[in-house]
């Protein structure tokens, strides 16, 4: 696409982008990187990403750090002492495991940077997530930061959203057949996500349910963003537009390449 940086770094070292928002408290502590747990797919793709954008995060700021394998990837790069807001439960137990301060987003500080992966990214960095089930979390997590920077395999990267991955609606539990009913002209299809162990409905942290439906061709995602949020019941969607500043997509072969969203 036009305008984009699309360069690779065979070691997986981007260069920085704007200089972020520094905070005047130091750093608690710092020692050696933090390991991550076994985690039995792990890829060469991931952990180059990884590795790549934990050289963004500023010694003596605050980042927000969101779910899934590319971002525990990428505490596994964190020195000790690094502070940073989660977005999910299974975050803050990577990263307290990993010695990282983790703070609560209480209003009284903003964050440099967020780093979160995605579910697909597609034109102009647009970007589905929610796949871990997240989203809301991760939405507010990446509107508190100066900067936000996909960590992603660039198997993910589409022509257009909803090419393989289905859109997560996160709906409040009260009536959800009824919001799931509403929602039918958007999306047709939308279907309950459960639990593979016990086939029970999927509660996220906030404890709502999760609809996960196929964006019909054609569909304008800008569009469709705005009409799914008018829908009561509905709390939050997948679609994370006009967000993301940069990507980070990680090959087998260990080079990243960089993705530059479109400047206005």
């Amino acid at each position: 696409m036009p305008g984009k940086d699309t360069r690779r770094s065979a070691r997986g070292g981007p260069a920085r982008g704007p200089p972020l928002v520094a905070s005047a408290r130091p750093r608690v502590a710092s020692g050696p990187h933090a390991k991550l747990p076994p985690v039995a797919d792990r890829s060469a793709a991931r952990e180059a990403a990884a590795a790549a954008a934990a050289e963004l995060v500023p010694p003596d700021g605050i980042i927000g750090l969101g779910s899934g394998r590319a971002v525990w990837a990428t505490i596994a790069n964190l020195p000790a002492g690094t502070r940073a807001v989660v977005a999910s439960e299974r975050t803050r137990e990577v990263a307290l495991d990993a010695g990282i301060e983790v703070l609560e987003l209480d209003g009284t500080f903003g964050l440099d940077l967020a780093l979160d992966g995605a579910d697909e990214v597609g034109p102009g960095l647009g970007l589905i997530k929610g796949g871990g089930g997240a989203l809301l979390r991760e939405k507010i997590v990446i509107s508190a930061a100066e900067r936000f920077v996909v960590v992603a395999e660039a198997s993910k990267k589409v022509d257009r959203l909803g090419a393989g991955f289905r859109l997560p609606v996160e709906v409040v539990r009260f009536a959800w057949k009824d919001t799931r009913r509403r929602l039918s002209t958007l999306l047709p299809d939308a279907e309950l996500r459960l639990n593979e162990a016990d086939a029970e409905p999927y509660v996220t942290d906030e404890g709502h349910y999760i609809l996960d439906a196929p964006i019909p061709e054609g569909s304008d995602p800008v569009t469709l963003a705005c009409a799914l949020k008018a829908i009561p019941g509905v709390v939050e969607h997948g679609l994370f537009l006009d967000m993301a500043s940069l990507a980070l997509l990680g090959h087998e072969d260990g080079s990243v390449e960089r993705v530059e969203a479109p400047r206005n």
